[in-house]
């Protein structure tokens, strides 16, 4: 069973930074992309970073120059990076991975139960 868990979130001054960290459990035949997403209250859910394990990288244009996305060697665990937070970037955020758990088997997307970050003025 595949399971995604979020950490690292919450507080932050406008300026201030945090690390989110997403530790994948389970059984991965393959991976594909990797990444992160955001929701903010009344906003639908949104693109933050996205990367694969060949390190193509993909920012959305509101965190470009600001937040940085990476994986272990292990490739088990994505971190994101938030330098500069600015209140526009309050949401929660959630974990993605898009994968095949065995050969021949169906690439699923799996979704982490997100984590809150807050950034005050």
């Amino acid at each position: 069973q595949v399971q995604l868990v979020e950490s690292g979130g919450g507080l932050v001054q406008a300026g201030g930074s945090l690390r989110l960290s997403c530790v994948a459990s389970g059984s991965f035949f393959s991976i594909g992309v990797m990444g992160w997403y955001r929701q903010a209250p009344g906003k639908q859910r949104e693109l933050v970073a996205t990367i694969t394990s060949g390190d193509n990288i993909n920012y959305a244009d509101f965190v470009k120059g600001r937040f940085t996305i990476s994986i272990d060697n292990a490739e088990n665990t994505v971190y994101l990076q938030m330098n500069s937070l600015k209140p526009e970037d309050t949401a929660l955020y959630y974990c993605y991975r898009n994968a095949q758990t065995s050969f021949g088997g169906p690439r699923m997307g799996y979704w982490g139960q997100g984590i809150q970050v807050t950034v005050s003025s």
